[in-house]
């Protein structure tokens, strides 16, 4: 279906991520005309939600834990509730279990977390208070496209100083393993090594959201937040075409602006001759991260781990010390399959019973690989979790296994495996994904950019979709909405 179809919409989005829909709900709300053109048969990107393993075991493909969903402009100003959204916040948003039964925990305040990281509990309130304190204050700027002044510079330079460290330094503020694993285990996020500048940047704001909002998951699913965006859409007169793949700008409707949820590389290819050369080059200069190994399990029963904590956490990193998160990290960016791979673990059942049949659990996890890996990690990540939670493997009734290369055919955005979009370097920190002052604008006329590609990267929270809407309404001369 790649030939133009005339249309009456002022807008064409494609792509229906929740960057995709929050572009195409922000114009929405603004007055204007929006086509959605989704290339799968379901909306949702990287949050969808299906029965990968057994009947009633209802797993969420990609996302699964949401703390920016109840964090982000987007999302604060989007009434998910009245849409049927409910986030379970579990009571520890993520544990880290080490050996002998021992595990660091992130409750829901600083103190009680704190008390649990023994001679680090007045360093760790030291750092980490002030962050929690003026996140209302930082987190507009930390999730925006990082090209004007700060409104509260001293907040910014409270998070930004210690976040531009790798997290390897970061953790030398503590002595324990508990409050080092903490850092370990939010920095990895970054897919990078911990010895990378900028990681702590990501643990502290994991951190900062733990203690804030909490690790929610979505009652049912994350699906369900790709449903309320699309009823808000549909409510303000916008519409969603699915199954349709678009291979060429040109095989799109006439429309005034044309907002692409896809990556770098799926541009060039969408745009073809229309991209000057400069410009191409630029664009194929973009560097992508690691891929991961994404592994559902049907269960029998709750993961038996052997540290309280984590049966009551909604997230669990699993990986050992800071020193071995640190070589599985490094092991991947050097191009290598750890043997004992860092790994994610949710366990959406500690707070949603939903997902499913009575008295067994869905799990969810994944672990870093190099770009394009063809590798099935499963017995891997398998070996991580029995080794705090023995009796693990008893439990399992059915898995689905995803590989690196099995993400990209799955969603082409996640480029290797790739699902955050593009790697996190400093400089595709600040220029992301080109040195260009607004890098929601695309280079071409009424072309822009929305994806995770763009600022402020991965995660769901809509802020990338956000920010290129209101950049494409500026150039239309349209109000953007409160």
């Amino acid at each position: 279906m790649n030939h133009p179809k005339a249309s009456t919409a002022d807008a064409i989005v494609v792509g229906s991520g929740p960057n995709g829909l929050a572009a195409a709900v922000t114009l929405a709300r603004a007055g204007v005309s929006v086509h959605v053109i989704e290339g799968a048969a379901t909306p949702g990107g990287g949050c969808r939600t299906a029965e990968l393993t057994l009947p009633g075991f209802w797993h969420d493909v990609c996302s699964a834990v949401h703390p920016l969903a109840g964090a982000s402009p987007f999302f604060t100003g989007t009434d998910l509730a009245a849409r049927g959204v409910r986030l379970l916040t579990p009571k520890v948003a993520f544990a880290h279990p080490l050996d002998r039964g021992r595990a660091a925990a992130a409750f829901g305040t600083v103190a009680e977390t704190a008390a649990g990281l023994g001679p680090d509990e007045a360093a760790y309130r030291r750092l980490v208070e002030p962050l929690v304190r003026e996140m209302p204050l930082t987190l507009p700027t930390i999730l925006g496209p990082l090209r004007k002044v700060p409104s509260h510079p001293l907040a910014m330079a409270r998070y930004g100083v210690p976040g531009l460290l790798p997290a390897s330094v970061l953790a030398r503020w503590f002595r324990g393993d508990e409050a080092k694993v903490l850092v370990a285990g939010t920095a990895a996020h970054a897919m990078r090594p911990l010895t990378a500048p900028l990681t702590s940047a990501f643990g502290t704001l994991f951190l900062m959201t733990a203690h804030s909002v909490g690790w929610p998951v979505v009652e049912g699913g994350s699906a369900r937040i790709i449903d309320a965006l699309v009823a808000e859409l549909t409510s303000l007169g916008g519409r969603v075409e699915t199954g349709r793949w678009v291979e060429t700008l040109d095989s799109l409707p006439q429309a005034r602006a044309v907002l692409l949820d896809v990556t770098p590389r799926q541009f060039v290819a969408l745009a073809g001759s229309r991209l000057g050369g400069r410009e191409r080059r630029a664009l194929q200069r973009f560097r992508y991260g690691p891929g991961v190994c994404k592994v559902d399990w049907a269960l029998s029963g709750p993961v038996p781990w052997q540290a309280a904590a984590c049966r009551d956490a909604g997230t669990v990193h699993v990986g050992g010390t800071f020193a071995e998160v640190a070589r599985s990290e490094s092991d991947v960016a050097a191009g290598r399959h750890p043997e004992f791979p860092f790994c994610l673990v949710t366990q959406a059942g500690v707070v949603d019973p939903s997902r499913a049949p009575d008295g067994k659990q869905t799990l969810w996890g994944y672990c870093h690989v190099p770009s394009g890996s063809t590798v099935d990690m499963s017995d891997r990540i398998e070996a991580q979790i029995e080794r705090f939670a023995p009796g693990f493997r008893d439990l399992i009734l059915a898995r689905s296994v995803r590989t690196a290369a099995e993400m990209e055919r799955y969603n082409p955005n996640d480029v290797g495996g790739d699902v955050s979009g593009g790697e996190a370097t400093l400089r595709q920190t600040f220029f992301r994904p080109t040195a260009r002052w607004n890098q929601y604008r695309s280079g071409l006329p009424g072309v822009y950019l929305c994806s995770s590609s763009t600022p402020p990267g991965g995660g769901v929270h809509g802020m990338c979709g956000s920010w290129a809407a209101r950049t494409a309404l500026a150039d239309l001369g349209v109000k953007p909405p409160a």
